[in-house]
């Protein structure tokens, strides 16, 4: 067994700052961390191998209720790797809708940016998109006076 070890080294081994390693101990993703008798943290190896699991999870893009939930399981012995997999699917499809809309996003400016003409007279589709504004409508109401 490893020597306990202070926070700035449990945070080093773990890729996680230690303003992270103390935001995930008050969420309660760690166990009880160990204090020494003048009161510092003490981590083991095994909570250094848990702060890299939330790093990964992090990483993936799991929200903390997601993450809390799956440090749980994965402590869990008896858990079913079906509430794993649930949690899993939910994020990637949760994924897969944010990217369609990014993409959708993507494909609305490129349009835009294709209908600007980009040079010096005032009429611009991207800001009259930006206002609402039907296409040409806000060049013809600018344009249009008697």
């Amino acid at each position: 067994m490893s020597a306990p070890m202070n926070i700035g080294e449990a945070a080093r081994q773990s890729g996680v700052s230690a303003k992270m390693v103390r935001h995930y101990e008050s969420l309660g993703l760690l166990p009880h961390v160990h204090r020494s008798d003048s009161g510092y943290r003490q981590y083991s190896a095994a909570e250094v191998h848990t702060l890299r699991f939330i790093k990964r999870s992090r990483e993936l893009g799991f929200s903390m209720p997601e993450i809390a939930e799956l440090v749980s399981l994965w402590q869990n012995r008896r858990r079913a790797s079906e509430n794993v997999r649930r949690i899993a699917k939910k994020h990637a499809d949760e994924l897969a809708q944010r990217i369609a809309a990014m993409q959708a996003m993507q494909k609305t400016l490129g349009h835009l940016i294709h209908c600007c003409q980009g040079n010096d007279r005032p009429d611009c589709p991207i800001l009259d998109d930006l206002a609402g504004a039907a296409p040409g409508a806000v060049a013809q109401k600018n344009f249009t006076k008697s």
